[in-house]
């Protein structure tokens, strides 16, 4: 196969596929219905000539059959008054009216036979136009059914062209979303963890340093417990509650034992005596 025929192959199938999208099957019979209507209009038109055509011959048939009568009313009342040739002369007139009759007669006759073929056709083509437009609307209505109930499905199911935009629509909304909230957690830990400075209010440094310790010594408070659930380490230390967050609590001190007063120096007497 030559590169012409290829590219002319492929141009046509992509016009049929491109036409069978562009077509609407309600529009196709709509035209139909109105080029049978032209048609019947037609055959109408040619019954009415038809017609006017076999009226027009009847009236010179009359016409005709009226100059033969009054020629042989003039024959007769030649012969009465002794004039046999203008008695012949009508005669020979006549007879030319006779030839003419029976041709315009013939005629006649094949108009009436075609006008009354062409009012059975069309008769016959007025019946299949009321027929085509009673299926055509009944197709129509069937198409347009169809039609509605493909577009709620389709948007039922999601698969529609204007449903599948608005779906890309929300799942980019929801991609954006959840991204944005991605960014802003890692801001947030970042901040905590003192790798970002935050300007939007004052710095304190000391607080920053505290927190970050605490985070430690919950890790490590953590890891011990779950060591001694294990059986690998000591059971965790607990923190005093009214100590600084990230330092151990401290053992609570023995109470020292009263010293003797040194000497020289007496226990203080009520009212001051020594």
């Amino acid at each position: 196969m030559s590169v012409m025929k290829r590219m002319s192959m492929i141009f046509k199938s992509k016009a049929n596929r491109a036409l069978d999208r562009m077509e609407d099957p309600r529009e196709t019979l709509d035209y139909s219905y109105q080029r049978q209507l032209e048609m019947l209009q037609k055959v109408r038109r040619g019954v009415a000539d038809v017609a006017t055509s076999r009226k027009r011959l009847e009236l010179q048939i009359q016409q005709l059959e009226q100059q033969q009568n009054k020629l042989t009313d003039q024959g007769k009342k030649a012969l009465q008054v002794g004039r046999e040739d203008l008695a012949r002369e009508a005669l020979t007139r006549r007879a030319g009216l006779d030839s003419q009759l029976s041709d315009l007669r013939v005629q006649y006759q094949n108009l009436q036979g075609e006008e009354e073929k062409l009012t059975l056709a069309s008769q016959r083509l007025q019946a299949k136009v009321d027929a085509f437009r009673t299926r055509k609307e009944t197709i129509k209505a069937t198409y347009t059914a169809a039609e509605a109930q493909t577009k709620i499905n389709e948007a039922f199911s999601g698969i529609s062209e204007e449903m599948g935009d608005v779906g890309l629509a929300i799942q980019r909304a929801e991609e954006k979303t959840e991204t944005m909230k991605a960014r802003a957690g890692a801001i947030d830990e970042l901040l905590a963890s003192g790798a970002l400075e935050d300007f939007s209010g004052p710095r304190d440094d000391i607080q920053a340093e505290l927190d970050r310790m605490g985070a430690g010594t919950g890790v490590e408070l953590e890891l011990e417990r779950m060591k001694a659930e294990l059986g690998q380490g000591p059971a965790p230390k607990q923190l005093d509650p009214g100590a600084p967050q990230g330092q151990p609590q401290q053992a609570p001190q023995q109470q020292a034992a009263p010293q003797p007063p040194a000497q020289g120096q007496w226990p203080q007497q009520p009212g001051g005596a020594q």
